[in-house]
C-alpha cells in the first residue's frame, strides 16, 4: 500500500475571473507544492495583480476552482482564508498608519512558528521602529511591515504583489534576501509577481508569464533567464 499524495499548496483549476461583467484572467490554471516558488512575470494590465485578488477571493470568478491544500476555497468568504493559510502582502501594503509597527504585527498574529519576535529578528529595522506608528515609516519599511504582518499570520501560501516597486536598490536587496531566508527557513509556498524579471528568476524556482489574462509560458526559471532574448519576447521588453 502506497502513501497517497499531498495535495498542493495552492491550486487553480481553469479559472476564469474578474469584476462585473469583465473578465481578466481566463481559463488558468496553476499549483504550487510546499515550499515551492513561483514568480508571475508579464506587462502591466495582464491580469497578474487580478490573479492575487481572485486567489483572495475579491473577483467574481466564473468557471474553475480554486484549492488550498487540497479545500475547496472558491466559495469561502474572503475574511476566512488568511485562517486557512493565506498570506497577502498587497501592492499598496495597506498597513494601519494609525498604528505602532508593533501593534500592526500584533493586531494580525496567529499562533506559529512565526512569531512577532521572529519578525524582529527577520527584519531588524521594524525593530527599531516598533513604537513607530505605520505612517511615520519610509517605504522600504512600510513594505517589511507588510511582509511581517503576513508572515505572523503564519500562512501556508505567501502571495507577494510586486513588493519590490519603488524601493531603492539597496532595500530591494534586503527584501530579496528576507525572502530567500523565508524560503530556506520553512515549508511556505510562495507567489511572488513582479516586473523586475531578472531578480525574481534569480529567486523562484519556476516562472509562469501571463499574456491577455491567460498562461502564455510556464517552466523552470533557469531555462527562461538563460535566454534573454526569448524572455524579452515574452513579455513585451
Amino acid at each position: 500500500m502506497t502513501d497517497a499524495p499531498m495535495p498542493d499548496a495552492l491550486r487553480l483549476d481553469a479559472v476564469t475571473a474578474g469584476y462585473e461583467g469583465t473578465v481578466v484572467i481566463d481559463d488558468v490554471s496553476l499549483a504550487l507544492a510546499d515550499n515551492d516558488g513561483l514568480a508571475m512575470l508579464g506587462r502591466n494590465g495582464v491580469g497578474k495583480t487580478t490573479l492575487l485578488a481572485t486567489v483572495m477571493g475579491h473577483t467574481r470568478i466564473r468557471a474553475g476552482r480554486v484549492l488550498l491544500g487540497g479545500a475547496d476555497i472558491t466559495a469561502v468568504p474572503i475574511h476566512e482564508r488568511a485562517a486557512l493559510g493565506l498570506g497577502y502582502v498587497p501592492q499598496e501594503r495597506e498597513i494601519f498608519p494609525s498604528l505602532t509597527v508593533h501593534e500592526n504585527l500584533v493586531v494580525a498574529a496567529r499562533p506559529g512558528a512565526w512569531t512577532v519576535e521572529r519578525v524582529y529578528d527577520l527584519f531588524p529595522r521594524l525593530a527599531q521602529r516598533r513604537r513607530n506608528y505605520g505612517n511615520q515609516l519610509s517605504g522600504g519599511e512600510q513594505q517589511m511591515l507588510a511582509i511581517g504582518r503576513a508572515l505572523v499570520c503564519n500562512p501556508r501560501v505567501l502571495l507577494l504583489d510586486e513588493p519590490f516597486e519603488g524601493l531603492a536598490p539597496v532595500i530591494v536587496d534586503l527584501l530579496m534576501a528576507a525572502l530567500q531566508r523565508i524560503r530556506a527557513e520553512t515549508r511556505m509556498a510562495m507567489l511572488l509577481v513582479e516586473q523586475h524579471a531578472q531578480l525574481v528568476l534569480e529567486m523562484m524556482p519556476r516562472a509562469v508569464i501571463l499574456d491577455r489574462g491567460q498562461i502564455r509560458w510556464q517552466g523552470d526559471s533557469a531555462t527562461l533567464a538563460k535566454d534573454p532574448a526569448r524572455l524579452a519576447a515574452l513579455i513585451g521588453l
